[in-house]
């Protein structure tokens, strides 16, 4: 059913596109829009790689860039390769791999939720789906970015690691190191699995070798910067420049949250200050949401033997991996562009999912689908979302 779900989403966000443009005037605010225009497609396909799109585009046909070390490089060679599939029009070839991988990415995790699913919260893997695709950043699952490629590799991670196919489950994590930042993140899942297997007293040496593989997409990386640029972290030092209030000094959340209430609080109501009320809305739902996730599923159960226990480490590496995923870019001190990476904080959909209340499921769906509409609507006509 949720393949009909999928093709529904996809119809939906291009319908949208078409229609948009007669509502909301042109912006075009992003560098290097002109170079759209070569891959002669039009506007409904080609306004898929607004923003972030141009530079994976351009680091595929002309190799990095000054400051594009800062786009992780296993997407736009996926780009570069595949583009001899459709005649070297790398926006075909980019379009194709986020549409094919979040398919994908839905299938390994629609089993993953029925995989884990338990007797203390019984998991709703279509509405958990729903909830995803509807939420108001879930287009860039089907843009040239790299959501719908790092959701596949993130959610087989978990997926492999449930399985105990550790192989697959290093070679998704070192893929994702590769791919975004984030990729570190899949430590958890290995160093939970640690635990798990530690604790059942058996040895798991070699899976704590494995454990490296997420950080070894990121050094693999690093080596390279470190050769064609001398500067190992040029990848962090380059954030700056795309995005405006984010500090190579590491920010602690407290002085984020003031500096955020700062600028609600004196900024002037306008589009700036919309997409700043945004993102702190956005982030402290989604805090909110996998705090009373972690409680609900994770609450201790004093055993017979008197000690504590996890009810399922799997649901509990998956929750600590979403807190990791949107509290990293807050290091930063900023929100900025939240609303996007709260996409794979995978918990917080699990817990909507759960909720047992229709009304409040269908005012989130409604809600979720109208601030769809909003978002893509701005990003397709060059306005800055996420």
């Amino acid at each position: 059913m949720f393949v009909l779900f999928f093709i529904a989403w996809r119809v939906v966000d291009i319908i949208i596109v078409f229609f948009i443009p007669k509502l909301i005037p042109y912006l075009g605010n992003f560098a290097y829009p002109k170079d759209l225009l070569q891959f002669n497609l039009p506007t409904v396909i080609s306004s898929f790689a607004n923003f972030d799109g141009v530079y994976y585009l351009r680091i595929a046909r002309f190799g990095y860039q000054q400051y594009e070390q800062a786009f992780f490089p296993l997407y736009p060679f996926l780009i570069k390769i595949f583009g001899l599939i459709f005649n070297n029009n790398y926006l075909l070839s980019g379009l194709f791999i986020s549409n094919l991988s979040f398919f994908i990415g839905l299938i390994i995790f629609f089993k993953y939720l029925k995989q884990v699913s338990t007797d203390s919260g019984q998991i709703q893997p279509i509405l958990t789906i729903v909830f995803l695709l509807l939420f108001p950043t879930s287009f860039f699952f089907g843009a040239v970015y790299t959501e719908g490629l790092f959701f596949l590799l993130v959610i087989a991670t978990f997926y492999f690691l449930d399985k105990k196919n550790f192989v697959l489950a290093s070679l998704t994590a070192f893929l994702a190191g590769l791919t975004r930042i984030n990729g570190i993140l899949l430590i958890i899942p290995f160093v939970v699995e640690f635990i798990k297997s530690f604790k059942k007293n058996k040895k798991p040496l070699l899976l704590g070798i494995f454990m490296l593989t997420p950080f070894l997409g990121l050094l693999t990386y690093m080596f390279f910067l470190q050769k064609t640029t001398g500067d190992s972290l040029a990848f962090f030092s380059a954030q700056s420049v795309f995005g405006p209030g984010r500090s190579t000094k590491l920010i602690l959340l407290p002085q984020v949250f003031y500096r955020y209430f700062k600028i609600l609080f004196t900024a002037k109501a306008n589009f700036q200050y919309f997409i700043s009320f945004t993102e702190v809305s956005i982030f402290s739902f989604v805090f909110i949401i996998l705090v009373l996730d972690f409680i609900k599923n994770f609450k201790p159960v004093l055993s017979k033997t008197k000690r504590f226990k996890i009810r399922n480490y799997s649901l509990l590496s998956l929750n600590l991996f979403s807190f990791a995923n949107i509290l990293l870019p807050t290091l930063t001190g900023s929100f900025l562009s939240l609303p996007r990476f709260s996409l794979f904080s995978l918990s917080f959909f699990i817990f909507l999912g759960r909720i047992k209340n229709s009304t409040v499921k269908k005012t989130l769906m409604i809600f979720f689908g109208l601030m769809h509409l909003v978002f893509l609507g701005f990003f397709i006509q060059g306005y800055f979302i996420s």
